[in-house]
This record gives structure tokens, sequence and C-alpha cells, in this order.
């Protein structure tokens, strides 16, 4: 899986915010739309922030604070109308944990079903996810305020960030995916139009569905782009 050399191959972004749900972003679904498309992806990864900072008190029941996380997707596919592929993602944020863990294969009906998943621990969190075939990726790992948890409890880290404005220690990331054999992943970060889209995955075939994504990167048979200038 080293940096790629593109030759009719798949682009599927891995980390991205859209401002309808991630209160952080500033980039409307329409431009995200025109963005990649230019910069020519297949295949994007929507992976808005699920926290108490999304929701606060707006939403009073679980479900509603689902349905509103959900709305993002529903909204990028939307305004794609088929020329990407929008899956659902999620970069999680616990109550018990000021990390930030990306979700991989997650559903709707997968969250709808779990009303404490703000409240558990890594732990719990860890055991939940594979329980249910979701991918448990620990974003941006070395960055300011973030801490090193038990590798044996995640599936891999992100060890290209491009989101620029952050010390990501993008090169200290890779070192530790590499030691723990952890699965390794890049993605843009991308919150606002003057973000770089520079990150995500190279595949031979297009990515169309979580499981699909879930397995490719299981067996990491792709390739990852990190092409930017994000600070390492």
């Amino acid at each position: 899986m080293d940096d790629f050399a593109e030759v009719d191959m798949y682009k599927t972004e891995l980390h991205l915010h859209t401002s309808d749900v991630s209160t952080c972003a500033n980039a409307p679904v329409t431009y995200i739309v025109s963005r990649y498309v230019k910069e020519g992806y297949s295949t994007l990864v929507l992976t808005n922030h699920f926290s108490r900072f999304t929701f606060g008190d707006r939403f009073p029941s679980w479900e509603e604070k689902v349905r509103h996380f959900m709305s993002g997707f529903t909204r990028l596919t939307q305004e794609a109308q088929g020329r990407l592929i929008i899956l659902p993602g999620c970069e999680l944020r616990l109550n018990t944990d000021d990390n930030d863990y990306l979700l991989y294969g997650v559903t709707e009906s997968f969250l709808l079903l779990h009303p404490d998943l703000l409240d558990i621990s890594i732990k719990k969190l860890s055991l939940l996810c594979r329980a249910n075939g979701i991918l448990l990726i620990q974003a941006h790992p070395f960055r300011n305020f973030m801490r090193i948890v038990e590798p044996t409890l995640l599936d891999g880290i992100e060890i290209y960030n491009g989101l620029t404005g952050q010390s990501s220690r993008n090169d200290m990331a890779a070192v530790w995916a590499e030691r723990f054999s952890l699965i390794p992943t890049s993605g843009s970060d991308f919150h606002d139009a003057e973000n770089h889209v520079d990150g995500g995955i190279l595949t031979e075939e297009k990515i169309t569905s979580n499981e699909q994504l879930v397995l490719i990167l299981k067996n990491r048979t792709y390739q990852l782009i990190r092409t930017g200038a994000a600070p390492y």
C-alpha cells in the first residue's frame, strides 16, 4: 500500500464533513459535490461528527439525534444525483474520551439500536464495533489533545490527515500503524472550501457499499492517497 501511481483506479474519500451536521464545517453540499467530481473521486464516505457538540440541547431524544445526523447523508446523496457514490460513516467522540474515532460500516439502524453509544468506554465501543462488523479507526491520533489508546482495541489509525492548520503528526501515526500492524487510512478531513482535497484511497474497483469498503480496508487491497501539504 505505497503512495499511489494513478492508472485507471477509483478514488474514495474517507474523511469528510458537511456544514448541515458538523458544526465546525462551512462547505455546503453543492460545493462538496462539484469539488469532488472535479477532483476525480468516485466515492465519498461522509464522516460527520457524532458527539455531544453535534447535538447540544436541540434534539432531546436519541431518535431525533440520529435522524439529524443521518440527514447530512441524505442531503449529500440527493445533491450527488448519481455523480458520486455516498456512503455513511461517522467521526465519533465519546463523552468518556476526547479522542475522535472514524467508524466505517456504520448504519442508521446500528445508531438507533444503541442509545448509550456516547456514554460507553473505548473498550466497550471496540467490542460493539467488532460484533457489528464496523471498523474502528482512530482519527489523527497524534494531534494535540488526542491520546493513544491500546492498539488491540483498534482496527486501524489514520496515518494521513490532510487538514491544514493542525499538528496531526502524520509521520508518527504511520510509524505507529506499522509497529502494531494497524490498518492505515488517509483522509482529507474536508471542512471548508479552502481545504485541500488530497486524501483517501485508490482501488481497482469502484466502492459502492459499506460492506465492500470494510472488506477492502481489512484486506488492504488499496493504495493510499496523501498528496497534499498537510503539516507533519
